[in-house]
């Protein structure tokens, strides 16, 4: 019996450890881009695909009322699409010209 119960619980167990490690994982990248807005080095094609595989994972969550996929995708998801934000936003201003420091 105690078998058949670790059996049930393990798919779920996973699919949170899955979430929160993948999840942490992305949070070093966010914190340093979004205290520092230097977006250079990320490659804006990878961000704009990973967001939107985000996305999808999300509401593949949704779908399946799988909240260990929702959460951790949900939380994902605005982490990479506020880096994504500062990358287009930091590509826009690259292309044009305009900085902060030649405004008046």
């Amino acid at each position: 019996m105690l078998n058949e119960v670790l059996m049930a619980i393990t798919p779920e167990i996973i699919g949170y450890v899955a979430g929160i490690l993948t999840t942490i994982s992305f949070l070093p990248q966010a914190i340093m881009t979004l205290k520092t807005r230097d977006t250079e080095s990320l490659s804006l094609g990878m961000y704009s695909t990973f967001t939107m595989g985000v996305l999808l994972w999300l509401i593949y969550g949704i779908y399946l009322d799988d909240i260990a996929i929702i959460y951790a995708n949900a939380i994902t998801l605005i982490l990479a699409s506020l880096i994504l934000s500062i990358k287009v936003y930091n590509t826009l201003i690259h292309k044009t010209g305009h900085t902060s420091d030649n405004e008046q």
